[in-house]
């Protein structure tokens, strides 16, 4: 444990870490912002649920189909570059939205045309972004790298929203029938700084070593390479596929059918926030073990996920049993511990399996994997809800993803999933 302390220790003193950090914190507090005033906008601008679904589906849709775009000219043009680009380009449409906003013009075209450029921005930073920490730290690093990064961002996701909600009241929140938007107008002015502001931080930050950069060559044919990269390590395959089965059965229970329990049986909204507050305050905690656990493993690293991913479902069954606050916070608080620890496992072994000159293709397709699978599965398990119980959905999300880690460990070639460097031929 000590060893890990000092660790971090080595790792916050240096300088460009630091500024990498200090831009993820600047970045992480100003999405929130935008996160609560744009469906805030629409909202009081249209007073249709349905609109307000929609705008935030145009943030969603351009992200998922071009992200493995975003992957491959990152691998050409750098993490950092490309990272710096979305930056710029990020600043000067909420700029935009904001002046709008404060002039009375931002009319709902307006809004969506933005919403969707917004989404396309990001479809190039995502990836860029979770290429970027290996060109920063040493390999070795990277499980405390991550652990720090993550836990700085947990936090502020949990301290965001309130800031975003408490400015908003303050300067006008649009309600009302001559309600002053003004406050909304602001929040989306404090993003658009927030994204200067982590530019500038970014500029700062010196790479170890010049990332190395994919070889000139169509982008549908790049991004062609990093599919079959991923599809030829039998690791790197065996986990996307897996990973996205899991995804598919977990996040719809996350999306809906935890704001059904809230809502049908336990205090509605309020426990709907307690609920998911204790969730983040558990990811947390589980990021922060890094810090003194290390890259801990039952046996590797593939058994290790199999292990979680039986624990998670042994705690989704009872989650639709409950019949108070405190029992489904409590299930939700060690959840959360167990996925914040995975999450930081997860992109660790990442970065470091895949050659750098492939990493933001590889990262560009995890992260299609899960977006892709998000709506399905919240749309099956709204379904599913018109015909079974909360305590069956539940308990069956449980059995189907303790049944899936070991049909997993039985017949696939999970359970011998190393930390171990990338195969000669692609290293």
């Amino acid at each position: 444990m000590e060893d890990q302390q000092q660790a971090s220790g080595a790792l916050l003193r240096q300088p460009d870490f630091r500024w990498m950090m200090s831009g993820a914190i600047i970045t992480a507090l100003g999405d929130q912002f935008t996160i609560i005033a744009l469906p805030w906008l629409v909202l009081v601008s249209t007073n249709d649920p349905l609109k307000m679904g929609l705008v935030i589906a145009l943030m969603s849709v351009p992200r998922a189909i071009f992200i493995l775009l975003g992957g491959a000219l990152v691998d050409r043009y750098s993490p950092k570059s490309m990272l710096m680009i979305s930056k710029y380009v990020n600043t000067v449409l909420l700029a935009l939205l904001a002046a709008l906003v404060l002039a009375g013009y931002a009319s709902l075209p307006v809004i969506s045309v933005l919403a969707l450029a917004i989404g396309f921005a990001s479809a190039f930073s995502i990836p860029a972004g979770t290429s970027m920490l290996p060109n920063v730290v040493a390999p070795a690093q990277l499980p405390q790298a991550n652990g720090i990064m993550m836990g700085v961002r947990q936090v502020s996701m949990l301290a965001g929203p309130l800031l975003a909600g408490l400015l908003i009241a303050l300067f006008g929140d649009g309600g009302g029938a001559a309600g002053s938007a003004a406050g909304i107008g602001v929040a989306f002015a404090i993003d658009s700084a927030s994204f200067l502001l982590s530019a500038w931080t970014l500029s700062k930050v010196r790479l170890l070593h010049a990332p190395p950069q994919a070889a000139p060559e169509p982008v549908l044919r790049a991004v062609g390479a990093g599919v079959a990269m991923v599809w030829n390590d039998t690791a790197l395959r065996t986990c996307m596929l897996y990973w996205g089965l899991g995804a598919f059965v977990v996040g719809g229970t996350m999306q809906v059918a935890l704001p059904v329990l809230a809502s049908s049986v336990l205090h509605g909204a309020s426990a709907l926030g307690l609920i998911m507050g204790v969730h983040g305050a558990g990811s947390l905690a589980g990021m922060a073990l890094t810090g003194v656990l290390g890259e801990f493993r039952v046996r590797n690293f593939g058994t290790t996920v199999l292990v979680v991913d039986v624990l998670v479902g042994l705690l989704l069954i009872p989650l639709g049993l409950v019949a108070a606050s405190w029992q489904a916070a409590g299930l939700m608080l060690v959840i959360g511990v167990l996925g914040g620890y995975m999450q930081v496992a997860v992109f660790s072994w990442l970065q470091q399996r895949v050659p750098r000159a492939m990493l933001g293709r590889a990262m560009s397709i995890f992260m299609f994997i899960f977006m892709g699978v998000a709506p399905l599965s919240a749309a099956l398990t709204g379904w599913l809800l018109q015909r079974v119980s909360l305590a069956q959905l539940f308990g069956g999300a449980g059995f189907f993803l303790m049944s899936t880690a070991l049909l997993a460990w039985l017949l696939t070639p999970m359970g011998s999933v190393s930390d171990s460097t990338p195969p000669p031929a692609q290293a």
